[in-house]
């Protein structure tokens, strides 16, 4: 098969309709979009990642009046939150309708579902008239991508076509949550941070990051967005200066041999956008080892030390 990068939305329609797997970009990562009433198409989404299909996968809607059919209820407490950060980067967990195939929700009684934020999806969905089901555009486990070319490097060969919709401004995979006890619990951090929830809770969301009896949704695995080459947390040592190559956050004047920084100010939200990009660019480097530094455990650093810690784990010893 032969893979396109095009800007052509109504040639990615078409490859939808007729039950093909496109890739999509959004405001977070790109997305390998299918038509989610197609099952023989979210089939294809599995296959082309090699993704397993007890992983769920998330519904992308272009509006709440579209996905009001798919589920059961869209509690208040949602309603509130979706009015202050959708269209955006906030996935929902709801009880789901019977036309969310049981291939979508890993056989589950519930489903993600998101509104995204990118003008060029917004366009398909709207044009589409039915939700995507849409996980990042990377083989399964590996880096997520953030521009055309890096699905390309990965998906090339397996869909037919990216929609090409520029670098991805956020840079990190959605927040995910759900409720418990009739409060708000965060499965996956991500561009909401935990603290700007807190803010339309009253109240700080726990967190349940990791499997429990079976991933609920996605991004819950143990080894996950990892680089080929062997990635650790931390500063590299003195002896591997020249064979490993060390990200920082901001500037620093103390690092020597192979070195990328993410934001010449150090700025959290600077650091998150281009975050995959510097790994897929470190991974490219032809090094030993990458190092990447730790972020502070809070705001948006939250979500990207638990990317890294993942990829990480990877290669533990």
């Amino acid at each position: 098969m032969n893979t396109e990068i095009g800007t052509d939305l109504n040639k990615a329609l078409t490859l939808l309709q007729s039950g093909q797997t496109v890739g999509v970009p959004t405001e977070t990562v790109y997305g390998l979009a299918a038509d989610a009433n197609n099952d023989d198409a979210i089939l294809d989404i599995f296959k082309a990642k090699g993704r397993p299909t007890s992983n769920p996968l998330i519904l992308h809607f272009a509006s709440l009046t579209q996905a009001l059919p798919y589920i059961d209820v869209f509690p208040e407490i949602f309603q509130k939150l979706a009015s202050v950060f959708c269209p955006g980067p906030l996935t929902f967990i709801v009880p789901k309708s019977s036309l969310v195939s049981p291939l979508i929700t890993g056989g589950q009684d519930t489903v993600a579902i998101r509104f995204p934020k990118h003008p060029t999806l917004q366009e398909l969905l709207s044009a589409l008239g039915r939700p995507l089901a849409a996980p990042s555009a990377n083989l399964y486990g590996q880096l997520s991508p953030t521009t055309a070319t890096h699905v390309l490097e990965q998906l090339t060969g397996r869909i037919p076509y990216i929609l090409d919709g520029g670098a991805c401004w956020e840079g990190l995979e959605s927040t995910i949550i759900g409720l418990e006890n009739e409060r708000v619990l965060i499965y996956r951090h991500g561009g909401v941070t935990t603290e700007a929830l807190a803010e339309v809770l009253g109240y700080s969301p726990a967190a349940k990051v990791h499997e429990h009896n079976g991933v609920l949704t996605s991004g819950m695995v143990k080894h996950h967005y990892a680089t080929q080459t062997p990635l650790f947390l931390g500063f590299k040592p003195s002896h591997e200066n020249q064979n490993a190559l060390q990200i920082t956050i901001g500037k620093n004047e103390l690092i020597t041999g192979p070195h990328l920084v993410l934001s010449q100010d150090a700025a959290l939200t600077e650091a998150a956008r281009n975050l995959y990009a510097a790994l897929h660019e470190a991974d490219a480097a032809q090094v030993l080892k990458i190092y990447v530094e730790p972020f502070p455990n809070n705001g948006l650093g939250l979500a990207m030390n638990d990317r890294l810690s993942r990829a990480a784990a990877k290669f533990a010893s």
